[in-house]
Order: C-alpha cells, then sequence, then structure tokens
C-alpha cells in the first residue's frame, strides 16, 4: 500500500468533535456494559483505523474528499450507516489488494479499536491481561458474533419469562416466533428476572416516600470527633457541598450548628438550599487532603490526626440525603436524610448478616481480597485503614451486590434446567442489564 492517509492528513477538529459528542451517548453503546478508565472513542478510533489502512490520494480535490467522508464516518450515527461503512470497507479491502488485513490491539482495554476494526471488516486481535477488560472484550466482541443472531422460538417463551411490558415490538416479535437477536432478548428477560427477584427481596430496605418518589441514591460522609473538648462534633468529612450544579438547577448543602446532644457535645445538622438561597460557597467542604475543619467551632485537624483516627476505628459515618426520582417527572430532587432512612439501613444490616450465615455457595460473597498497594492506580483508602475490597462498601451496599449475585447464579441454574447451552448461559449471565 502507497504512503497511508492517516500519515499525510487527518480531520483532526471534525473528529475531535464528534468524539467529544459520543460522550453524552449512551444508549447503545458499549461504555454501558462497563466502566473502563481508559476508554477510546468509538469515533477517533473507527477514523483512525480507515485512515490508517487506507492511501494518501494523488490530487488534493481527491483528499479533500477523503478529509470529508472520514469526517462522516466518524459520526455516531453513521456507525451503522450501511452504506458509509460498506465504503469504508471495499476501500480498505482495496488498499490490500482484495485481502483482509489484520488489525492487532495488544492493550484492547474498553474494546474500541478492536470494535471498530471488526466493523471495518478486518480480521481482529484483542490482548489483555487485565481480567476486567478481558470480560469487557468478550461481551464486546465475542458473544455478540457467535450469539447475537435471529432465531425461531416455539409457541411458548423459552424462558417462561413473558413479562407485559415489554415493548410493543418485542411483542410482536415474540408472537411471530422471530427473534432479531437471541443475546439481546435473553440478556433483557433474563435481566428482568434477576431484578424482580432482587427487588422483591430487598426492595423494602429502600423505602418510597409517601409521594411516590423512589430513592435512586444516598449521599454518606465519613465522621471523625472533633478535637476540641469543649466541641466534640462529629465532623462530616466532605469535599464539596454541591447536589446539582448545572445552569438551571443548582442545589446545595449547607452546614449548620444544630445545638448540642444529651451529653454535651456539639451537633452537625444539614439544609438543602437551592438557587438564590445558596449564600456561600458550596465548593468548600469541610476537609481537603486529609485536613479537617470543625464546621461547629472552627477548629483544624491535620492530616496525621485524621488517618489515624480512622486506622484506629474512630471513623464514623453518617447518611446526610436522599436522592431521589419520581417515575412521572423529569429530573431528580433531594431531601435531608430521617430517622425512617435511617432504620431501614439498619434493618439491612440485620438481613446481611442472616444471609451471610445462609449463603449456599462455597465462596465468601462479600470481597475479601487484599487492596492494592497503596497509590496503585490511585488508591490511597489503604492510609485509612481500608484494606480489603470489602471495606469500600456500606452494609447496605453488600447486601444489594450479594443478592444481585445470588440472583445471576440463580438465573444460570434454571437456564440449564431449560436446556440452554451451558456456553450460551454463561455469556447472558456475563452482561450487566441496564433497567435505563
Amino acid at each position: 500500500m502507497a504512503k497511508a492517509f492517516i500519515e499525510s492528513d487527518f480531520p483532526i477538529k471534525e473528529v475531535s468533535a464528534e468524539s467529544a459528542r459520543e460522550k453524552n451517548i449512551r444508549h447503545g453503546h458499549i461504555s454501558t456494559l462497563h466502566i473502563w478508565w481508559a476508554r477510546r472513542p468509538l469515533a477517533s478510533s473507527r477514523a483512525s483505523i480507515y485512515a490508517a489502512l487506507t492511501p494518501t490520494p494523488k490530487t488534493e480535490k481527491e483528499q479533500e474528499q477523503k478529509r470529508r467522508f472520514i469526517a462522516e464516518l466518524s459520526k455516531w450515527e453513521n456507525s451503522l450507516n450501511e452504506e458509509i461503512i460498506e465504503k469504508a470497507r471495499r476501500e480498505i479491502l482495496d488498499a490490500f489488494n482484495g485481502q483482509t488485513p489484520k488489525v492487532l490491539d495488544c492493550f484492547a482495554g474498553g474494546g474500541a479499536i478492536p470494535l471498530e476494526a471488526l466493523r471495518l471488516g478486518c480480521k481482529t486481535y484483542a490482548l489483555e491481561l487485565n481480567p476486567v477488560a478481558c470480560l469487557i472484550l468478550l461481551c464486546t466482541l465475542v458473544y455478540p458474533q457467535k450469539y447475537g443472531k435471529p432465531f425461531k422460538i416455539s409457541g411458548t417463551d423459552p424462558s417462561g419469562l413473558l413479562f407485559p411490558d415489554l415493548e410493543k415490538q418485542k411483542r410482536i416479535d415474540f408472537e411471530s416466533k422471530e427473534i432479531a437477536n437471541r443475546l439481546a432478548y435473553d440478556v433483557e428477560r433474563w435481566g428482568k428476572w434477576v431484578l424482580e427477584k432482587a427487588r422483591r427481596e430487598i426492595g423494602k430496605f429502600f423505602p418510597s416516600d409517601p409521594d411516590g418518589r423512589i430513592p435512586v441514591g444516598y449521599l454518606w460522609a465519613r465522621t471523625i470527633k472533633c478535637q476540641n473538648p469543649s466541641c466534640g462534633a462529629e465532623i462530616p468529612l466532605m469535599r464539596q457541598l454541591w447536589l446539582a450544579k448545572k445552569n438551571n438547577k443548582k442545589v446545595a448543602l449547607k452546614i449548620e450548628s444544630g445545638g448540642q446532644n444529651e451529653v454535651g457535645r456539639s451537633k452537625v445538622k444539614f439544609k438543602i438550599v437551592e438557587g438564590d438561597e445558596i449564600d456561600s460557597e458550596p465548593s468548600e467542604g469541610t476537609t481537603s487532603r486529609a485536613t479537617v475543619l470543625c464546621p461547629v467551632c472552627g477548629t483544624g485537624i491535620d492530616d496525621k490526626t485524621t488517618r489515624r483516627e480512622a486506622k484506629e476505628g474512630r471513623m464514623g459515618q453518617r447518611m446526610v440525603a436522599v436522592v431521589l426520582h419520581h417515575p412521572n417527572e423529569q429530573g431528580k430532587s433531594y431531601r435531608i436524610a430521617i430517622e425512617k432512612d435511617a432504620e431501614a439501613f439498619h434493618e439491612a444490616s440485620k438481613y446481611l448478616e442472616e444471609k451471610l450465615t445462609n449463603w449456599r455457595w462455597d465462596f465468601n460473597p462479600v470481597p475479601d481480597e487484599e487492596l492494592p498497594p497503596i497509590e496503585t492506580l490511585g488508591f490511597r483508602v489503604q492510609r485509612y485503614g481500608m484494606l480489603k475490597w470489602g471495606a469500600l462498601f456500606n452494609h447496605r451496599q453488600r447486601l444489594a451486590l450479594i443478592t444481585l449475585l445470588e440472583k445471576v447464579r440463580l438465573a444460570h441454574e434454571e437456564m440449564i434446567k431449560q436446556s440452554y447451552e451451558a456456553d450460551y448461559a454463561k455469556s447472558v449471565v456475563t452482561y450487566p442489564y441496564n433497567v435505563t
């Protein structure tokens, strides 16, 4: 092949703009499979592969046409445009005299480059050492090609899980006994099965508000005791106090003195403020780089003391606020955590103990492996006495995680009972199910 186009020219501005726009695209994007911290944009991956595998045109006019084509190729909406993708594939084949080129990504990570190489018709090879990345690559590159194909089903639902809320198109597919993509079909259906089983078991530990608002998040803060003997407040360790910071919606927490408790120690209380009520700088919380400032008496605590308090088991935790969503409204709302929220958490903690006691599999569902050495991949929590992976989660988070783990394993067992092929059943339960 003559000099590759990428060696002489490239529409950097246009492709960069498409790569930036892609960050806001969620539906259908491989980024929703699993978080990967070094994920490459599909737009730039697709454009770069094409530009690296096709030659530089001989004339300036042809070169400019190619620049425009690459800009179009990089657009998200054209990633499934058969006309544009097929044109790119033909030109790549022509550049290699009709032989399919081989593309090797030695550090494939989240799979953007090998996925786009496959899309452009290349023989693609991906390598990774990180087991999480390997799992992502299986779900991105291998399983869709192996199992994501049309199939016919019998007159009964093969999983026994026909939900009434399936989209109309899915119902039509089922009634006509034709499923466009078996893998996507089963991931959705068994995902709903897992979700419903988990909701029935532990949904009570995430109670809705009387007005129908559903909790979608809880804001917690670690706490340490103020070292001033005349104060003794439990200081919430928060780097900043913003809850929402958009042009059309600004919501923040405000820390206030709450008087004294029954043993004479100062109390800290929170208030939610919005818009013009925000009269201080929410970007400034109570802590920065482990140094702490008491919001009640103004006493400062150095970083060594903060870490010592944590390592010696004197660091506490406090539920501060609840993030809510109403099914009939857009956006989120916020309120300060109240007693019923604390009660639900404590009930979840007791149920967690019961569930762990009755755990039926021969492994600890709460990850008890050691965290990587301090500073590895940015890990610094070891300085605060958190040495194992399980220490990163509170009791209710652990309960939610092991319940979902349990239901996924049960779903796999149920599939095997229903004569699903073993490898196919494994591929179905490997995928996350996005409830949104």
